[in-house]
This record gives C-alpha cells, structure tokens and sequence, in this order.
C-alpha cells in the first residue's frame, strides 16, 4: 500500500516537471515569440471595436482616430454615431448586427467590396472589426504629416459647413437625411427638445419629389415650409446636386425676395389699374424700341388696334401707323419725316420732347416723351382739343370785351385787388399817352398815378385812389375832379368791382376833348 502511494507521487511530479518544461521551451521559443508579437502589433494597428449594446467600452488606438474624427450629429449614442458614417458603405448594418447575438459571428462586404466588418459576439459584448481590403490586413498606413494635413483639412472644411448660414444635408436614395450641418439641425430641433437639439436622424423639412416629377422642375426649386423652431411659414429655393448615390440639398431663405416680389406684383397692379383708368395715353417703349406697355386710353385716344399694340410693334412701325391713320401732322416728305422722327426718339430720350399736333380732323393732341430707367422711353398722348377750343374761346371773348372796351369813349382802367392793372382801352391810351399793351412787365397802381402825375400833375385823388384799392370789406363807389396840365377838365369815378377788382373811369368835359396834350418835354411838372 505505501509502495502504491510513492509511485503515484512519483508519476504526478514527473508529469508536473515535464509540463513546466514544455512551458518554459513555449515561452523561449524564438519564433513562437515573434508571431505573439506579430499579433500584437498587428491587434494595435487594427480598427476594433467592442461595444456593450450601444455603449463603446473600449477601442483600439486607430478605432479612436476614427471614433474622435467622426463628426457628431446631434445627441445619439456611441453605436449610431458610427454606423451612420458606415451605413454608406454597408447599408443596413444596424439590422444585420442586430442579430449578432442569434448568429454568433458575422462577416459583412462594403458595397464597393474594398472594406469588410467582421463581428463576434464574446461573452455578451460585440466585438466589429473594420478590415482594409490590402495586403496587411489592416488600416492602410499613412504617415504622420499626412494624416495631420487631412485631419486640419476636414475639420476646416467641417467648421466651414457648420458656420455656413444656410441649410446643407444629405440624402441617400431613400431619402434619408445621412448628413446635416449645424443650420439644418437649429431649424429642425423642436422646441420641447433636449436643449434645443435635434435627435438624429433629424426631422426632414422638405419632401424631396418624386423622380419621374423631379425631371420637369426647374431648379433652384421655390418652396414655403413651417419650421418647427418658430412654426412660422418660410420660403426657401432649393438646390440639390448628385454626389455619388447621395444627393446634396441646399435650402436658401428667400424670405424677403418673396416679399419685394409680391409688394412689386401689388405695385405692378396698382399701376395697371390707374393707367387704366388714366385719360392720358401711355406708350413705353424698351431698349430696343418696341413697345412693351400701353394703356386702354391710347387705342381710344389714337384710333388704334388692340391687336396690333399687343404685337410689341417698334417705335417707327408705331409712328408709320400713326402717319398712315393720319393721327399725326402731315410731314412734307417721307425722308424729312423720317429725319423728325429720330429727333423725335433722341429728344425723349433727352427727356426734352413736347409738342403739339394739330390734326386735320380739328384734333389737337399734346405729345410728351420722358427717359425711364433701362434706356426706355415713354410717350403720353393727351387729347386737348377740349383745352384748346376753351382757351380759344376764352380768347375770343377778352378780344370781344377788349374791343368793347374800346368803342367806350371815356378812359377806363381795371385794377385787381393786388393793384396791377389788368385792362385798359383805347381812349385810356389817348388821354394819359402811354399804351400798357406794349410791356411785358406788370403795371401796378403806382406806376400808373407816375404817368397820370405826367399829364395831370399831383393831386389828393391819387392818395384817396391808393387807399381805395387797398381797402378790404365793403366799399362804395366815389367820384372826384381833376384838372389836366394843358388846361382840360377831367371828371373822375372810381367804382368796386367783383373779387376786389376796381375799375377807374376818366370822363373828359365834351368841349375839350379833342385837344390833344401837351408833349411831356414841355411839362414844367416832372413826375
């Protein structure tokens, strides 16, 4: 029994010694040495990651760089922040590593076949692997001026789109939002929200349209859309472009161009309706001289067509039928008419054209031409043949009651209430020797009494006429008597007219009235 016991323990030391052996050879073994360190190194240089559900609990040193140059698209965890960045190259990854658990290992090909994930589940935690399709197996190598040019690159190009003042995102072929910058997630955050940011993917503002409709639009789109931020109606144009299998969209507020635009359209209208109505007609000619606006007024005015205003003519094909319709003055010949009617378009131009067309038919037109911005031209057309035949008139009836003034044989003056004398006969012009037609300039009552002093030398009728025509409210005719310097006797009568006029009436006695006055050289009275 005890020799049974000591043979036991001899086996169990021998087989303890002899594993101690093949350990210590293992561990001194050159070349199984060199392949751990291999793995080692090799395991540094990989992209791994290992992941407890969603939570990243641990990485290796180049799945950091990746993980740290990511950019953060609003709050999420660990797991969406990197498959967002990879769904581009593997599309549905989210729902093929959720069934690593069930599956136990999965190997997963990028769609351009140059990256491959390879995912194990251990003990509870997901272990992805991110292989590059080289000889090394891992990350490509990329040395350290390199890698730093690019990193500052991005992430200025990175700051440049999240300072950018407008909205850019990105959408794969289904429509989802793969990239936002930080105005697009301003304007999409709800107000309720976790400090004012947007979950991601974030809420999509605009609906893209469909393909076969997306063909007939122009671009940049219009749109109106309510933001979530203020729930107010915005407007935006929309600009997308191809990148690849995704799609790039801009969206630039266009608020207040909407706004000058229907405030324009409003002006526009108003306008319209008051050339409309307007009596005056309207012809606005572009840069290149055809017409682009005309009013109702000018086919009435002018006896033309809507049809041919409507055909846009040229302004010499306007004046041809202008001449044809006789609507114009009969030029003499067509080369002078020609020559006057480039005077014509370079005096509008100047802004300097006015005229006056008397028609044959009795017509009598005002023709106005005025610049306007852009170099065009603008001509109104006013019928004044109503203005013309009052003002003739009116004329006809001052010559008539000039001309009964006349036939009067005592010396009548008409002052008006500011004392400018506003008529006078024949017989005045006699009596005092001086003709007020003949001046241009305004003749007042004192200028008068200067002359009536020649002929009549001073007296207190002057001093009492001044106050007369000067005096306000109420007044009552008078008469006085004055005596002329060559001896003739001279009765005066001083009457108030309508609106403050007065009329001053000098009545030579019968017997001296046909003696003439004495010339003003030999009046020992000066004025």
């Amino acid at each position: 029994m005890l020799n049974t016991f000591y043979a036991v323990a001899l086996v169990l030391t021998a087989l303890t010694i002899s594993i101690a052996a093949l350990y210590i050879l293992s561990v001194l073994d050159p070349a199984k040495d060199q392949k751990l360190r291999k793995q080692t190194a090799h395991e540094k240089d990989s992209v791994v990651f290992l992941f407890n559900d969603q939570i990243l609990t641990d990485a290796t040193p180049a799945g950091r760089q990746i993980l740290d140059a990511l950019p953060k698209q609003g709050s999420g965890s660990d797991w969406q922040h990197l498959s967002h960045v990879l769904e581009s190259r593997f599309p549905n990854l989210t729902e093929q590593v959720g069934e690593l658990a069930e599956l136990g290992n999965l190997s997963i090909l990028s769609v351009d076949g140059a990256h491959r994930i390879e995912a194990e589940w251990r003990d509870g935690l997901a272990r992805v692997q991110l292989n590059f399709d080289d000889a090394s197996g891992g990350a490509p190598i990329v040395d350290r001026m390199t890698f730093d040019a690019l990193r500052d690159e991005l992430e200025g190009l990175r700051a440049t789109a999240q300072h950018v003042p407008v909205m850019i995102w990105r959408e794969d072929t289904n429509g989802k939002i793969t990239w936002a910058n930080r105005s697009y997630l301003d304007q999409a955050a709800e107000p309720g929200g976790t400090d004012g940011v947007a979950s991601w993917p974030p809420s999509k503002l605009f609906d893209r349209p469909r393909l076969e409709d997306a063909k007939d639009l122009e671009t940049p789109r219009r749109v109106a859309v309510q933001l979530p931020v203020d729930g107010k109606r915005h407007w935006f144009e929309l600009y997308d472009a191809a990148l690849g299998d995704e799609t790039l969209m801009t969206a630039i507020p266009v608020d207040r161009v909407v706004n000058a635009e229907k405030s324009r359209a409003e002006f526009v209208t108003t306008l319209t309706k008051t050339f409309a109505h307007l009596p005056i007609g309207l012809a606005i000619f572009d840069r290149k001289r055809q017409l682009s606006l005309f009013n109702p007024a000018l086919t009435d005015i002018l006896a033309m067509s809507a049809s041919f205003l409507v055909g846009q003519p040229t302004l010499f094909a306007f004046l041809d039928r202008l001449r044809e319709k006789r609507m114009m003055p009969e030029p003499k010949d067509y080369v002078s008419w020609r020559q006057q009617m480039t005077d014509l378009e370079s005096a509008a131009v100047n802004g300097t054209y006015e005229e006056t067309w008397s028609l044959p038919t009795g017509q009598t037109y005002r023709v106005t031409g005025r610049p306007h911005p852009d170099g065009a031209v603008a001509f109104l057309f006013e019928d004044i043949t109503s203005e013309i035949s009052l003002t003739r008139r009116f004329r006809r009836e001052l010559e008539m009651g000039q001309s009964a003034l006349d036939c009067i044989e005592d010396a009548i003056a008409i002052f008006s209430p500011g004392g400018v004398l506003s008529m006078s006969n024949a017989a005045y012009t006699k009596l005092w020797g001086n003709d007020p037609s003949t001046t241009l300039e305004d003749i007042n009552l004192g200028d008068a009494i200067r002359t009536w002093r020649s002929t009549a030398g001073d007296t207190p009728v002057w001093r009492m006429l001044k106050e007369f025509v000067a005096a306000h409210g109420e007044r009552q005719s008078w008469t006085d008597h004055i005596a002329l310097l060559d001896g003739r006797q001279v009765d005066c009568q001083f009457v108030p007219m309508v609106r403050g006029a007065t009329m001053a009436r000098f009545h030579v006695h019968p017997a001296q009235r046909d003696l003439q006055p004495a010339p003003k050289s030999a009046l020992s009275l000066t004025p």
